[in-house]
């Protein structure tokens, strides 16, 4: 699975301005309704906030993997952002998180979400890939490193 193949070119935010969790969710889910007509960014933002409810999705060294399943859509939609100030996400080491990728998948499918989560989470645990997201200059730099990962694998 590619990761430009799930994050539409607009689906890149290179400096989140939200302060919190919601915040973040919140302007990451209005991204995805820009993105996806029929979806609702209030509507996205509380699935969301119910899915961090059951369990933080801040999966330590500065990532975050929000996720849920949402009624109405048919294909994968994901949305990449980075927060330079970082934010508390409840991360399980307790640091804020600063490379955020939202993944909605729809309602009855469990195949493609699990494998999306798995593809990003395996390449968000390579440290030299969190830096060069970290370091990179804007959207395009980051679209650029998504690009050359998809083309190594």
């Amino acid at each position: 699975m590619k990761l430009l193949d799930i994050v539409s070119p607009g689906g890149v935010v290179d400096d989140l301005r939200a302060g919190t969790k919601e915040g973040v969710l919140r302007e990451m889910s209005e991204v995805v309704a820009a993105n996806v007509p029929s979806l609702s960014a209030q509507g996205l933002t509380s699935i969301l906030m119910d899915r961090e409810s059951l369990g933080s999705t801040g999966i330590g060294d500065g990532v975050a993997i929000p996720h849920g399943k949402v009624p109405g859509i048919d294909r994968l939609v994901a949305v990449f952002g980075r927060s330079r100030e970082g934010v508390q996400f409840h991360s399980l080491d307790g640091k804020p998180a600063h490379l955020f990728f939202l993944v909605v998948a729809p309602e009855h499918s469990a195949g493609m979400h699990l494998k999306a989560l798995a593809r990003i989470s395996r390449l968000l645990k390579d440290a030299r890939f969190r830096t060069a997201l970290i370091d990179a200059r804007d959207a395009d730099d980051l679209r650029r490193i998504f690009k050359e990962e998809d083309d190594r694998s």
